[in-house]
């Protein structure tokens, strides 16, 4: 290898020349997808080499040949949300094993900053999409389907008929909160909900009116009430009007944690005790959720698991753009905590 100024860039003929076989052996071995082709003691001849001559491939060339950029992008709503940290952990262990960067853009809820992101993605020339800031019904998915974008909804889907997306079951999870509840003698309930333009917050309202249901239980309208987002902020707005209401409820269903939080905050403030005088309940089980006081009992979305899923089948849209749409719905698990108890006597 000639020497400049500074080390020249290793090339995958060096690598070739080093271990003694032809450039496209090496390029064989170095991508996942085709190393298998190869046998293992030469490939592990080519990893030393690899190590040993500190190569790095050339993105932009690997780009030109293959017509690929081996980036992805993904669209979180709010980063300050601990849930999404493992949706994108998710997506980028699968993403990484496949030889593919992710790129993330918060959209902090908002329309037009989606647009921006999803133009510099393109200007970016990433071979797909994870969307999880998708409304149920969403004018981003149409542009993506006329531009031709490989791209899966993760957490919330949409309406559209035909769009693959990775859920965790929202309606098991509600009925899974309202048996717990019910268990514990509970049959006067409150709701404070998400936005109902969000799949997450319409089917986890609708889970928890179908569980009462199935238990023989009604939803009073006047402890029911909805947030604009899924944020602390909210759930304690949106618990103090529930209290203002005088209604008499002894457990309290947050839509996520966050909102849980701030309901917890509104009930300290009016001189309530949970558990003792309301039970709460929240969705997501996100990071530090079993640290709040009391630590709360929640349902477990597979957060992980929807992230590392909705990769896979984007990976399979980017191979092969004829692949049908998947839609897959992952089953939570209640985790009981110290926030829920039995009726107070």
């Amino acid at each position: 290898m000639a020497e400049t100024g500074s080390r020249s860039r290793v090339t995958l003929r060096d690598i070739a020349t080093e271990v003694g076989v032809h450039p496209s052996t090496v390029s064989r071995v170095l991508n996942p997808k085709t190393r298998g082709m190869v046998t293992e003691e030469i490939a592990q001849k080519i990893d030393s080499a690899v190590e040993k001559l500190g190569y790095r491939p050339n993105a932009f060339a690997q780009s030109l040949r293959t017509n690929r950029s081996y980036t992805v992008g993904v669209l979180v709503p709010d980063l300050t949300n601990a849930a999404f940290t493992p949706i994108i952990k998710g997506i980028d262990n699968v993403m990484e094993e496949a030889g593919y960067s992710v790129l993330v853009a918060n959209t902090d809820n908002v329309t037009d900053r989606e647009r921006r992101n999803v133009e510099k993605f393109r200007e970016r020339h990433v071979d797909g999409l994870v969307i999880a800031t998708a409304h149920r019904q969403d004018s981003l998915i149409d542009d993506c389907r006329a531009e031709g974008t490989p791209f899966v909804c993760a957490v919330r889907s949409t309406t559209d008929i035909g769009v693959s997306s990775v859920v965790s079951d929202e309606n098991l999870g509600g009925a899974m909160i309202v048996s717990h509840l019910a268990q514990l003698g509970h049959s006067k309930i409150a709701y404070v909900g998400g936005p109902q333009f969000l799949s997450t917050g319409y089917e986890r309202y609708q889970g928890i009116v179908q569980g009462l249901r199935d238990k023989g239980l009604d939803l009073d309208d006047e402890l029911v009430t909805f947030g604009e987002a899924f944020t602390e902020e909210e759930g304690r707005r949106a618990a103090n009007k529930l209290l203002a209401t005088r209604k008499k409820f002894t457990a309290l269903v947050a839509a996520n944690d966050l909102m849980a939080l701030g309901c917890y905050d509104e009930l300290a403030a009016a001189g309530l005790k949970c558990p003792d005088d309301s039970s709460v309940v929240g969705f997501d089980d996100m990071p530090f959720a079993g640290k709040f006081n009391p630590p709360l009992t929640t349902i477990q979305t597979p957060l992980l698991d929807v992230g590392a899923e909705a990769a896979r089948i984007l990976l399979d849209q980017i191979d092969n753009p004829d692949t049908p749409a998947r839609s897959i719905k992952l089953r939570p698990e209640l985790i009981v905590r110290e926030s829920t108890g039995g009726v107070a006597s």
